[in-house]
C-alpha cells in the first residue's frame, strides 16, 4: 500500500468514528468562548467551536513511522494531565516588552514513548506530538487534515512555481505570492499553499492556520485535493535524498532525489504546534502574537548584545548615487558614501548585498578585487554604524563557522542569508544552525529567501527578519496587473501573525494609479509617499531596510528625518482598526513616544483616529504626515502639519487611493 493511500484510508475510517467514541475529551479557553473536542478512539480527531459555532469540523491528527506505528491510530490514552497558566512572556526585539501568555492545557500519552498536547488560549487552539523514543527512526507523513462547516472564503498564497504538474517542483521556490481570494472548492487542486493561510468558517469569525516551534521538521503547506470535500490536507516536502550545487549563481543546493519520508529523528524531541488562530474580528488577527508564544523561549542566555535597527541598503536601489566624483557600484567609495549617509542620519547600519564576494564560487572569502572590506568596516566603525554582509544559503553554509568567525574578528556586525528557497528538513535545520552559530560570534541575522518565521525569532532573537514576503523588491519586476497595494494591506492580518518581516520598505519614487511601471535600475513604489512612511509603523521589522538611495533621501530629508527616528522595536503596539484587505491602523509606543501608521487599499478612504490611548493626564504634539490634495495624481505629494493632542482627541484623514499616513506623537514638555 502505498503511503497515499494509506493516509486515504486512514482519512475515510474517521467517518466511522465520530458517532462514537471509547473516550472524549474537552478543552475550553481561559475565557470559555473557544472550545476544542477530541475523540481518542481508532483515529485521533479534534473539532473547534467558538461561542458554540463549529469552526473546524471533525479532523484527523497522526503521524505515520517507518516502523509501520500510525501515532494517533489505535490508541491507549494514559497519563491524562490539564494545567492552566497565565503569565507575562518577555517578548525580546519585537512588538511589546511582553505578552500574555494564558491558556488551558490538555496533555496525555497515546504510546509508551509518545504524547499528545492541546492548548487552548482565548484566541487559538494549537496542538502538537512529541516524543521520548531514543532509537532513530523516519516520519513518513504527519496526517494534518483540516475540514470545515462547508465551502468556506479563503485567502491563500500559492507556491508561485510555473511547473504545478506535481508538487515537486514547488517544494523549491521562494515563499513570496500574493493572496488568492476564493472558496475553498475553486482552490486550484494542482497547487499547494504555504503558510499562513486565512479562512472564514462562520460568520465574520476568521481562523488563521499556522504553525510554531518549526525546527529541524519540513514546512507544513496545504491542499485541498482530496475526495473529502471542504477540507485542507497537509503536505510536506520529502527529505532530500541527494543535492547537487546550482540554481542563482551557484549559490544554492539543488534536490535532485528525495526519500520516501519526510523528517528523520534521532532524539526525544517535540515537533511542531498546528495552530488555528480564532479572530472574531480583524483587528484581534491582526493583534496576536501567538506564533511567539508557542515557541521554544530563548536558547540565548545574554541577549544584550543584539542591536536592532535600521540599514541603509544597496541593492534596491541598484546603487544609484548621484552628484558625486565617482563612478557609483560596488566599491569602496559608493559603500562609503552609504556609511557617510547612514552617520549623518543615526541609521544603524549598511548592508553590502550581492555582488562584494567573486561571483559563481559560493566562497565568502573571495572578495572582489574593487571592495576592501577591512577598510570599510573600520571606516564605519569610526563612524559608529555597522555592516552587514549578504551571502548565499550555499555559500554560507559550507564554511559557516571559518566565515563567522574571521568576519567577525574583522568587525562585522552580521549577515543576511539568502535563497535557501526551501523548507524541508534540512532547511529548517540549516535556519536554526545559522542563528546559533552567529549568536556564538555575536553576529545578527537576517534569513531573507526562506519561509514564515513560525516563531525561531523567539528561540533565537539575533535572528532580527526574515522575508517569505511579497515585499517591495517585487516592484523592480513586477508588471501592474499584480496588486501590491491590497496585497500590503492583507500581510498585516496573515504573514506577520509569523513573525517580521522584511518588507524592504522607504521608497521616494512613488507612483499611483497608470503611473507605475517596474523598472529594475530607478524602481519606484506602489502607492503614495506616505504610504511609505506609514510601512515604518504597520510592519514588524527589527532590522528594517531604508531601500532607496542615499541621493533621493537627501533630496527628501524631512521624509528621511522622520524614517530615522522610527523605532524599529517597541514597548507596546495597539492595532487601532483595521479590515483584511481594505485599511489598517496601528499604534506602537517606545518610552513615552506613539508612532500611528494607517494604510488603505486601491480605494480613497477617510479614517478616524482615536487617540483615548494616551496618558489623560498629558498634553501632546502630534507631527503629522498626509496624503496630500494632489496624491491620487503624483504619489510623492503629501503635507505635513502639527497640532496639539490630548486622550480625547479624533484625528480625522484623507488616504488617497494607495495612500497612507504617519504620525509621530511627543509629550509636551
Amino acid at each position: 500500500m502505498t503511503n497515499r493511500h494509506l493516509i486515504s484510508l486512514i482519512l475515510c475510517l474517521t467517518t466511522l468514528t465520530f458517532a462514537a467514541s471509547a473516550r472524549d475529551l474537552s478543552l475550553s479557553s481561559p475565557d470559555g468562548k473557544l472550545k476544542v473536542d477530541i475523540n481518542t478512539d481508532s483515529i485521533l480527531t479534534y473539532t473547534v467551536s467558538y461561542d458554540g459555532k463549529t469552526l473546524v469540523s471533525p479532523s484527523v491528527a497522526a503521524m505515520i513511522l517507518d516502523n509501520g506505528k500510525t501515532i494517533g491510530r489505535d490508541m491507549r490514552i494514559s497519563k491524562i494531565k490539564r494545567e492552566s497558566i497565565d503569565r507575562k512572556v518577555p517578548m525580546t526585539l519585537y512588538r511589546a516588552n511582553e505578552a500574555d501568555d494564558r491558556y488551558n492545557q490538555l496533555a496525555f500519552n497515546v504510546d509508551k514513548e509518545w504524547q499528545v498536547t492541546f492548548r487552548a488560549y482565548d484566541d487559538a487552539v494549537a496542538y502538537r506530538f512529541s516524543t521520548t523514543a531514543r532509537q532513530p527512526f523516519n516520519v513518513v507523513n504527519e496526517i494534518v487534515s483540516m475540514r470545515f462547516p462547508g465551502d468556506i472564503p479563503v485567502a491563500a498564497p500559492y507556491v508561485n512555481a510555473k511547473d504545478i504538474d506535481s508538487f515537486e517542483p514547488q517544494f523549491s521556490r521562494s515563499f513570496e505570492n500574493i493572496y488568492t481570494t476564493c472558496r475553498l472548492s475553486e482552490l486550484d487542486k494542482r497547487r499547494l499553499s504555504f503558510l499562513p493561510l486565512v479562512v472564514t468558517p462562520s460568520d465574520d469569525i476568521k481562523v488563521l492556520l499556522t504553525e510554531a516551534d518549526l525546527i529541524d521538521y519540513p514546512g507544513l503547506y496545504l491542499n485541498n485535493d482530496t475526495q473529502t470535500p471542504n477540507s485542507l490536507d497537509g503536505v510536506f516536502a520529502p527529505y532530500p535524498k541527494t543535492l547537487k550545487q546550482g540554481g542563482h549563481n551557484n549559490l544554492q543546493m539543488l534536490v535532485t532525489e528525495r526519500e520516501s519520508h519526510i523528517a528523520h529523528v534521532d532524539r526525544p524531541r517535540s515537533f511542531p504546534w498546528r495552530v488555528m488562530n480564532v479572530a472574531p474580528d480583524d483587528v484581534t488577527l491582526a493583534s496576536s502574537n501567538i506564533s511567539y508564544l508557542l515557541a521554544e523561549p530563548s536558547r540565548i542566555a545574554d541577549t544584550s548584545w543584539i542591536k536592532p535597527g535600521k540599514v541603509a541598503w544597496d541593492w534596491w536601489n541598484n546603487w544609484n548615487i548621484d552628484g558625486v566624483d565617482f563612478v557609483s557600484g560596488i566599491n569602496n567609495e559608493t559603500y562609503k558614501y552609504y556609511i557617510d549617509f547612514a552617520s549623518e542620519n543615526g541609521i544603524e547600519y549598511v548592508i553590502l548585498d550581492e555582488g562584494w564576494a567573486v561571483n559563481l564560487q559560493a566562497d565568502l572569502f573571495q572578495v572582489v578585487p574593487e571592495i576592501d572590506l577591512k577598510e570599510l568596516v573600520d571606516y564605519a566603525s569610526s563612524k559608529n554604524v555597522g555592516i552587514i554582509l549578504w551571502a548565499g544559503y550555499h555559500a554560507f553554509d559550507r564554511d559557516m563557522e571559518k566565515v563567522c568567525r574571521h568576519y567577525a574578528d574583522m568587525g562585522v556586525k552580521g549577515f543576511k542569508v539568502d535563497f535557501m528557497d526551501r523548507d524541508d528538513q534540512i532547511i529548517t535545520d540549516f535556519n536554526a544552525r545559522a542563528a546559533e552559530m552567529c549568536a556564538k560570534y555575536n553576529l545578527v541575522l537576517d534569513l531573507h529567501g526562506t519561509s514564515k518565521p513560525a516563531g525561531l525569532n523567539r528561540t533565537y532573537p539575533n535572528i532580527l527578519n526574515f522575508e517569505g514576503v511579497h515585499g517591495l523588491e517585487q516592484m523592480k519586476w513586477n508588471p501592474a496587473s499584480v496588486d501590491q497595494i491590497e496585497y500590503d494591506v492583507m500581510i498585516p492580518f496573515i504573514r506577520q501573525s509569523a513573525g517580521p518581516m522584511d518588507y524592504t520598505q522607504g521608497a521616494m519614487n512613488n507612483a499611483t494609479g497608470k503611473n507605475y511601471y517596474p523598472c529594475y535600475s530607478e524602481p519606484m513604489s506602489r502607492g503614495t509617499r506616505c504610504r511609505q512612511l506609514a510601512m515604518y509603523m504597520i510592519y514588524d521589522s527589527p532590522l528594517n531596510m531604508l531601500c532607496d538611495t542615499p541621493s533621493n533621501y537627501m533630496r527628501n530629508q524631512e521624509c528621511t528625518d522622520f524614517i530615522a527616528a522610527v523605532p524599529t522595536t517597541w514597548d507596546e503596539t495597539i492595532v487601532l482598526d483595521g479590515k483584511m484587505g481594505d485599511y489598517i491602523i496601528t499604534a506602537r509606543r517606545k518610552g513615552d513616544d506613539w508612532y500611528i501608521g494607517g494604510l488603505t487599499d486601491n480605494s480613497p478612504r477617510d479614517l478616524k483616529v482615536d487617540l483615548r490611548f494616551l496618558n489623560p493626564a498629558t498634553r501632546y504634539k502630534a507631527d503629522i504626515y498626509a496624503d496630500g490634495v494632489n496624491a491620487h495624481r503624483a504619489g510623492r505629494d503629501y503635507r505635513r502639519s502639527q497640532m496639539t493632542v490630548n486622550n480625547s482627541s479624533t484625528l480625522d484623514l484623507h488616504l488617497a487611493p494607495g495612500g497612507g499616513f504617519a504620525i509621530h506623537i511627543t509629550k509636551l514638555r
